[in-house]
């Protein structure tokens, strides 16, 4: 067998592939986007997912000098999308916008058609925020300790609304339920508007929704907050206590906004994105953004998002097993 200085050819041209194929990769990010990139919004046009995304799209198409686009894939409460992000090319021209269902979804649904640890390349955390307890303004509770001593004198008299089953305001409700040990009756609705409407007409007494979406009821007095799911207050609403005081520091839950590709795309590619992804968050128009929605940075990097949906998943897992919830689909 013939050498090259000391190498053997078979071994030269196996080293010569391998780094064919790096230098390709390194090609395709020094290029990249030569094309256009699509960010999948698995929710529909008009939610504050879509928003989210279209603020995003927006500036990634600065940051990268390309066209960034969203495109709907509804159904499922967002398995639709990210089972089809999960099946895309892993070439970063396939990007998927996650939120708190990515990770209770699958949680409650094993059958759901994705892995949010094994079938994605996290790029970055975006924003994240607490959710708010809230209740029609004649049941006679103030504070979340309240409503669990309320609640236990009156098992299965409470109904709590949420927009579907296998979503973050449902599974805020069990993790209650499992710590506290209260019954409350779970209603699903189709979206947390209809939800909230029947909490101020009566028919439901108990939920738990976004800051932004529920305020405006607290502020004119159709509707009583009750607590933030963040350990302390929330500046939007400094007069709602968190759950440190409360001593329910355990039952905090976090909405999030991300971005994530298929397994398996170029890590410098990844690295591209996520590096857009943490300027994108400082700039002063997009904080101000966060602040009307009452979400805050979250905390940059790839090693973040991965753990942080590594051990959200694994948390809803144990709340769908305390439970014993059972979902056919959704």
């Amino acid at each position: 067998m013939s050498l090259i200085h000391g190498v053997s050819r078979r071994q030269w041209l196996t080293h010569l592939a391998a780094g064919g194929v790096a230098l390709s990769f390194g090609v395709q990010a020094a290029n990249y986007p030569d094309k256009p990139v699509r960010i999948i919004v698995p929710f529909a046009p008009g939610a504050g997912t879509d928003a989210m995304g279209r603020l995003l799209a927006q500036k990634l198409s600065d940051e990268l000098g390309g066209s960034v686009v969203v495109e709907n894939r509804t159904g499922a409460s967002g398995a639709i999308g990210a089972q089809f992000v999960a099946q895309s090319p892993a070439d970063g021209y396939t990007l998927l916008l996650v939120a708190a269902p990515f990770t209770t979804v699958p949680a409650v649904l094993p059958t759901a058609g994705y892995d949010p640890v094994g079938s994605f390349s996290p790029i970055g955390m975006v924003a994240q925020g607490p959710l708010m307890w809230a209740c029609n303004k004649d049941l006679p509770v103030n504070n979340l300790a309240e409503l669990v001593a309320y609640a236990k004198t009156r098992p299965g008299q409470l109904n709590y609304g949420s927009a579907g089953a296998g979503g973050i305001n449902h599974l805020v409700l069990e993790q209650l339920k499992a710590r506290m040990g209260v019954s409350i009756v779970h209603i699903p609705y189709r979206g947390i508007a209809p939800a909230t409407l029947d909490m101020i007409g009566g028919q439901i007494q108990l939920l738990t929704g976004t800051i932004p979406a529920l305020a405006p009821f607290v502020r004119d007095g159709r509707i009583k907050a009750l607590a933030v799911t963040a350990l302390e207050r929330h500046s939007a609403l400094p007069q709602v206590p968190g759950l440190a005081e409360q001593r329910l520091a355990d039952l905090t839950a976090l909405n999030y906004f991300g971005l994530v590709a298929p397994k398996g795309t170029p890590a410098d590619v990844v690295d591209r994105l996520g590096k857009a992804v943490v300027r994108i968050s400082a700039l002063p128009d997009v904080q101000a953004r966060f602040k009307t929605d009452a979400l805050e940075t979250a905390p940059a990097g790839v090693a973040h998002m991965e753990k942080f949906i590594r051990s959200d998943l694994e948390g809803w897992k144990k709340v769908v097993q305390q439970q014993g919830i059972k979902v056919d689909q959704l």
